[in-house]
């Protein structure tokens, strides 16, 4: 199916205000997490972002699709959002936002390996170089965190190895939703996604929710992590892949840690090395190789 993609002036304002509201949401779970703790901090942000998207699903006539595809909806939910906010609401308590942000920048990265060994996509010599390069940007920006990775419990290594796990579970969900869900709604997937994830949570959100009541600060950071940071945010990157097609949409991974990163030295007073940036670079570089962003001129 052929895409016709709009002018940039059309789709570049939403794309840099997806960045900036995806950039802002690393700030927001840093706050709940604190107050909630991992699993309810996840909950509670996807299930009010399943509640704000419900109404539009009815509304377009689509709970009825959603009924028929609720098993691999579900699941990949857990993959897309469920498993991954938790694991990053985690290394959220002990290592910075900016630093989170860049590691989430390796999401299209585990997504070619992926779909690679499970859908057969073709890995030329050129995507080949750029699995290597992102992978090394990943090992070196690693190896400086904090000047000493530890990986006891609470440990930076520990941290950075739940983000990276959160990327391989973003990835393993884009190759389960072009297998299974090839052709449903959008709508349908991400609200279906969405109630998933929240199934998923919920027990071990119930089951160390904080003894003391969460101040009204980390409310509000949670409500707007849900609403702004999660569910308007995946309309806009939906209809951002419609107009744009999802190879460009998903290099909005590429603008969000600047945001991040910004947000996290202004109000977080958090240290951006040159080190963080130039292996920042070098990720991206080998994740726009290996996802066949670009590529050679024949």
């Amino acid at each position: 199916m052929n895409e016709t993609v709009l002018p940039w002036r059309q789709w570049v304002p939403e794309f840099v205000l997806l960045a900036l509201v995806w950039g802002t949401s690393y700030l927001f779970m840093r706050e709940g997490a604190y107050a909630f703790g991992p699993w309810a901090t996840s909950w509670v942000r996807v299930s009010l972002a399943a509640l704000m998207l419900t109404p539009v699903l009815l509304w377009r006539g689509e709970a009825g699709l959603l009924r028929q595809h609720w098993r691999p909806t579900f699941f990949v939910g857990l993959l897309n959002a469920g498993i991954p906010f938790a694991l990053y609401a985690y290394a959220l308590l002990h290592i910075s936002t900016g630093l989170s942000s860049i590691l989430n920048a390796t999401t299209p990265l585990f997504g070619a390996v992926i779909a690679w060994f499970w859908l057969g996509d073709k890995l030329n010599a050129l995507r080949a170089i750029g699995l290597a390069l992102g992978f090394g940007g990943v090992v070196l920006l690693a190896s400086d965190v904090t000047g000493d990775i530890s990986f006891k419990a609470g440990g930076s290594g520990v941290a950075v190895a739940a983000c990276l796990l959160a990327t391989f579970c973003y990835g393993l969900a884009g190759s389960f939703t072009k297998r299974y869900l090839q052709g449903i709604p959008s709508m349908v997937t991400t609200s279906g996604s969405l109630w998933g994830a929240s199934l998923g949570l919920c027990v071990p959100a119930l089951l160390t929710w904080p003894d003391a009541w969460p101040p009204l600060r980390a409310w509000v950071a949670l409500a707007i992590a849900g609403l702004l940071c999660t569910a308007l945010a995946y309309v806009l990157y939906f209809r951002l892949m419609t107009r744009t097609g999802p190879a460009r949409a998903m290099t909005v991974t590429y603008l969000a840690p600047v945001f991040a990163n910004v947000l996290g030295v202004v109000f977080l007073d958090e240290t951006v090395t040159l080190w963080m940036m130039g292996c920042a670079m070098v990720i991206v570089l080998g994740t726009a190789l290996a996802s066949g962003l670009v590529q050679r001129r024949t």
